[in-house]
């Protein structure tokens, strides 16, 4: 009795017809996708379209309002780089900018950053408080710490107040410290180094903490002093964190204009002129010019820029890794 009442619920699930399990799965998937439809629509929309809208239109001129666009196949690779003598001449010009920002300012960064961080490393008290204030340059908004610096750099900023007042008057700058071609760059990799030293701080004291200290007491116990522990021991490890900050600053470098479009647009001569505030410039800044295929041929240039330094980054990885 109990065999026969155990196999015939089993025996009637077998004979139901497959159908119904099959129209279940299908309600299943079609309340997913309702889930993500939206997500999906808003990436066609947004991201897809806009990816290869630009991209078609690195090959037209337009300006933005006429209806049509005017095709001219490579032409506007070609302005950006020989064809075209003023463009060609800017375009060097903000190019030899990004280069001494994209190898100045990762470079300073790790100078500046990996100290830091060994000196958070050692302290027991009050870390957590010390490594929040370090980390308040970057939570703050950009574009106010950007106008702050400003003010702080202009010829009565407080800058120059303050070295006027410590008696180094033969250092203050009378117009500025953005208005003078020799200081203007200089100063805005120090602020772009100050603004990028937190999170490269944290990532180095990340990668401290995450070092086993068997391995350092082991060295001191050898008789290792703190520089020959540090050069070593510590650096080798954090390779791959100074190979991934290395390549952030880079990114930054190569995309990032911000700073440079409010504290200096790019002056003073085009001295802090890089190429993504001249993406920017022509794009929104030359009115009813149609520059907006130069605009979108400088951002595909730098989009193959940024590839081919992210592929040597990889490398870079597994070759230290």
């Amino acid at each position: 009795m109990s065999t026969t009442t155990v196999e015939l619920p089993a025996r009637r699930l077998r004979e139901q017809p497959p159908a119904r399990g099959r129209a279940a799965r299908w309600r299943r998937r079609l309340v997913g996708w309702a889930f993500v439809a939206p997500a999906v629509a808003l990436f066609l929309l947004m991201g897809a379209y806009t990816i290869a809208s630009g991209f078609l239109l690195s090959f037209a001129k337009w300006n933005g309002f006429t209806p049509t666009w005017r095709w001219v196949g490579l032409g506007n690779y070609a302005d950006l780089l020989y064809a075209d003598p003023s463009l060609a001449a800017d375009l060097r010009r903000a190019a030899g900018n990004t280069a001494q920002v994209m190898v100045a300012v990762p470079l300073l960064t790790v100078a500046v950053s990996l100290p830091l961080a060994v000196m958070l490393n050692s302290i027991t008290r009050l870390r957590a408080v010390l490594r929040s204030v370090y980390f308040l340059p970057y939570v703050t908004s950009g574009i106010a710490v950007y106008y702050a610096w400003r003010y702080v750099l202009a010829p009565d900023g407080a800058i120059n107040l303050l070295l006027g007042s410590l008696g180094l008057g033969s250092l203050r700058q009378p117009q500025g410290f953005l208005g003078n071609p020799d200081t203007a760059l200089p100063t805005l990799i120090v602020v772009l180094v100050w603004s990028s030293v937190p999170v490269a701080t944290l990532l180095y004291l990340s990668g401290l903490q995450a070092i086993d200290r068997g391995i350092v007491e082991a060295a001191r116990i050898d008789g290792a002093g703190s520089w020959h522990v540090l050069r070593r021991i510590v650096w080798p490890l954090l390779r791959p964190i100074t190979a991934a900050i290395v390549l952030l600053g880079v990114r930054d470098a190569l995309h990032g204009f911000q700073i440079f479009l409010i504290a200096t647009n790019g002056g003073p001569g085009g001295h802090t002129d890089v190429l993504g505030l001249m993406a920017y410039r022509l794009a929104f800044m030359k009115g009813l010019a149609p520059s907006l295929g130069h605009a979108s041929a400088l951002g595909w240039l730098l989009f193959a820029g940024a590839v081919l330094l992210t592929l040597a980054n990889a490398r870079l990885l597994r070759r230290v890794q």
